[in-house]
């Protein structure tokens, strides 16, 4: 991996209680990090799943020689986020806190709001006031919205979210370009596909159906089932977030602005895919969960719903060009692993 030259160095990583900030700061404290975690424990999902993730955290750094530090407050109070870079005085930032969530988006827009967009400009107002070196922050698959074009690349225009939780994800490019060309802030986004894997969101499509399908109920099926994701292991995500990390956005000096690359610019601004580059259609993810838990689904087929798309699929060459890593995980490897983790500790 890169970054053996990084030091003792500090990083703030928010959404640290989340599946990916988790594994995340689970990362940077083996190789000896400091990692100064922020998350506010909403109830979006069962605030036990993210207890436990901080438990699994808070029992590594003595034995792994890094130190971990957690601070329970919301990106919404300025305030409080800029006493916690004045006292922690972070190095770098890996920004994954957001309200998640495409279908939520629709039912209480205010929240995504507030945390996706006031809170996002709470967090670059500290990173450019306080000297941050780089900020790596959570974009989406979902900023491609109603573009059809396969595999989806950077250099597609994504100007027609169709959720809420993609345009607050559309804007935060926004804002962090913004902020990178008018005070030379380095940032980063990262457009994350389907993520899955052990510690995963109770809320997506793996644990729902693995609790279903274990349980004998039926598992809802949506768009009749024509859908297909780019389903990536989260150990592929942690792996493209840290080589990123450990690069700092540099402006592309090949930037044209009479043909401007919308996945580059002028000032250090950087936008990548990370996703697996091998799109599953959902059938056969359903069977590769079957075969793993040894039990089969019982599938409730329902129409489309409203803010979703039927199929996404990242084309992961900028990223690769870039630190030389893109995600390969085999779905069958996987799930087997999820499905490993999910017979101890999600059964409970």
């Amino acid at each position: 991996m890169n970054g053996a030259d990084v030091g003792a160095s500090s990083v703030l990583v928010t959404g640290v209680a989340g599946f990916i900030g988790a594994a995340v700061a689970e990362r940077l404290l083996q190789r000896g990090e400091t990692v100064v975690g922020l998350d506010n424990l909403n109830a979006y999902y069962d605030p036990a799943l993210k207890m436990a993730r901080l438990e699994k955290l808070q029992a590594l750094p003595q034995a792994a020689g890094g130190a971990f530090r957690f601070h329970r407050l919301n990106l919404e109070d300025g305030a409080a986020l800029g006493d916690l870079f004045d006292a922690e005085r972070p190095d770098r930032v890996v920004h994954l806190a957001a309200q998640a969530g495409v279908r939520h988006s629709i039912e209480n827009p205010a929240l995504y709001i507030q945390s996706n967009l006031v809170g996002f400009g709470h967090m670059l107002e500290c990173c450019r006031h306080r000297g941050v070196q780089h900020l790596v922050y959570a974009s989406s698959s979902s900023v491609y919205g109603g573009n059809r074009r396969m595999p989806f690349c950077e250099q597609q225009p994504v100007n027609h979210p169709v959720s809420l939780y993609a345009a607050t994800k559309k804007a935060n490019e926004l804002m962090a370009h913004t902020y990178s060309h008018l005070y030379g802030l380095p940032a980063t986004g990262l457009r994350f596909f389907t993520v899955y894997g052990p510690w995963g969101r109770p809320d997506m499509a793996p644990m729902l159906f693995a609790q279903a399908i274990l349980a004998g109920a039926p598992i809802r099926v949506f768009n009749q089932g024509r859908m297909q994701r780019d389903f990536t292991y989260i150990d592929d995500i942690v792996e493209g977030v840290i080589r990123c990390l450990d690069k700092p956005a540099t402006p592309d000096p090949s930037f044209d602005p009479l043909e401007p690359n919308p996945a580059t610019a002028a000032a250090p601004h950087r936008l990548f895919n990370i996703g697996n580059s091998q799109p599953t259609a959902l059938l056969r993810f359903i069977e590769v969960l079957e075969d793993a838990l040894g039990v089969k689904a019982i599938p409730q087929f329902e129409p489309m719903q409203p803010g979703d798309v039927a199929a996404t699929a990242a084309d992961t060459s900028a990223l690769e060009a870039w630190v030389g890593f893109a995600p390969h995980t085999p779905l069958e490897q996987g799930i087997g692993r999820f499905a490993r983790w999910y017979h101890t500790y999600g059964r409970v």
